[in-house]
């Protein structure tokens, strides 16, 4: 195999959330099976034989626990056919609150899956309701306690701040509650106000009162105060963790190592090249059922693609990116890269060097698009690596 690791999208929704930019379509039945076969054409032409070896497999949408029974077991069969799921240390899928009834978390069980990752988002009732969302807080509660009881006990929470109307001491009490689940894993990103979404389309009529960017470095703050009270380490901008309970899957991501990416708007990076899939559902299913390679674009990645990637992907990372790693993959220092914009950015206070890792100081971590824009190449600049 090309990757040891897989991400498989299932782009189905009861509801579509208010500022998901991610391929999604309402749940349809028909729609469903025909995807399902479809996808499974997709990985049987890029997959062959069976039981291959995986580090991690991720299920991510959309809603993958949308998909009714049959559906449901008909991925993972297929995933338990292709992968050794047995020998593969993470499979995560994602899922809402409320979604799970006692036959959907045994299945899951069944085919092996190890890891869930709820979006929660907030502990509003009202605010839930606000982003387009079904679940109530009260199903959260019941989620997780369904969950434990049939022995998962590696569950994430992902949560969203920087709301519409929402205030520092509403995001802490949210913090707050979250962290009394005593879970081994949180997410918390500031929302975004992505293309072609219903906040999009407020924003664009001012009708969407964000909180002032000083209030939203406020949250972030108390997140990682909250977070650390609670002995859950921060190992990447926006993720933090118990100890051996990082999301390894991300990791993959982070580390700039390759992965497949199967299903309608899904990417994949494999030596030497990205790859984005088609995106609408008709148009993804009939190029999957005629030969199993619904691609839309093709990136070739080059050295300063890869290089500059590397630094970029690192450095979201608090472990950074390690100097003689580097070095022992590019033939060069980053130091002989990039000695003029990391004593830059390191006079701003930005990034510090700990041993042999370059790292985002915590100041950095609030300026990380300005940071990793320092990290862009010129092709000149080339040359020293050639």
């Amino acid at each position: 195999m090309k990757a040891q690791s897989v991400y498989i999208h299932i782009p189905f929704c009861q509801q579509i959330c208010h500022y998901c930019d991610f391929t999604k379509f309402f749940y349809d039945e028909k729609q469903a099976n025909d995807y399902i076969e479809a996808l499974s054409q997709e990985i049987k032409t890029h997959v062959q034989g069976t039981h291959n070896q995986v580090h991690t497999i991720f299920i991510g949408g959309g809603t993958p626990t949308a998909l009714n029974m049959e559906q449901l077991r008909s991925l993972l069969q297929l995933i338990d056919t292709k992968f050794d799921v047995a020998g593969c240390s993470e499979f995560t899928i994602e899922a809402n609150p409320g979604d799970f009834d006692e036959e959907k978390i045994k299945l899951l069980k069944h085919f092996g899956v190890n890891r869930i990752s709820l979006g929660v988002q907030v502990f509003d009732d009202a605010m839930l309701e606000e982003l387009g969302r079904l679940h109530k807080v009260t199903d959260v509660y019941r989620t997780v306690d369904r969950l434990q009881q049939h022995g998962f006990d590696n569950i994430s929470l992902d949560l969203i701040y920087a709301l519409p109307n929402q205030t520092v001491e509403h995001f802490r009490r949210t913090l707050d509650e979250a962290v009394t689940f005593g879970l081994p894993h949180y997410s918390a990103y500031a929302l975004q106000i992505e293309p072609k979404t219903v906040f999009h389309q407020r924003y664009k009529k001012g009708k969407l009162h964000r909180p002032p960017e000083e209030e939203e470095v406020q949250m972030y703050t108390i997140l990682k105060d909250t977070m650390h009270k609670n002995g859950l380490a921060q190992y990447e901008i926006s993720n933090f963790a118990k100890p051996g309970f990082e999301s390894q899957h991300n990791l993959v991501y982070w580390k700039n190592d390759h992965y497949y990416g199967f299903g309608a708007g899904a990417h994949g990076y494999l030596p030497g090249k990205r790859t984005g899939n088609i995106r609408p559902l008709p148009a993804y299913v009939k190029k999957a059922m005629e030969d199993g390679t619904p691609v839309l674009h093709t990136e070739e990645i080059g050295l300063r693609e890869m290089i500059e990637e590397e630094m970029f992907l690192g450095l979201r990372t608090m472990a950074g990116v390690n100097a003689e790693q580097f070095t022992r993959k590019y033939g060069i220092s980053y130091d002989a890269i990039y000695g003029e914009a990391i004593a830059f950015l390191s006079k701003k206070g930005w990034l510090r060097q700990s041993g042999e890792n370059l790292q985002l100081t915590n100041q950095g971590m609030l300026f990380g698009n300005e940071v990793f824009a320092q990290f862009l190449l010129e092709e000149e600049d080339l040359k020293l690596v050639r």
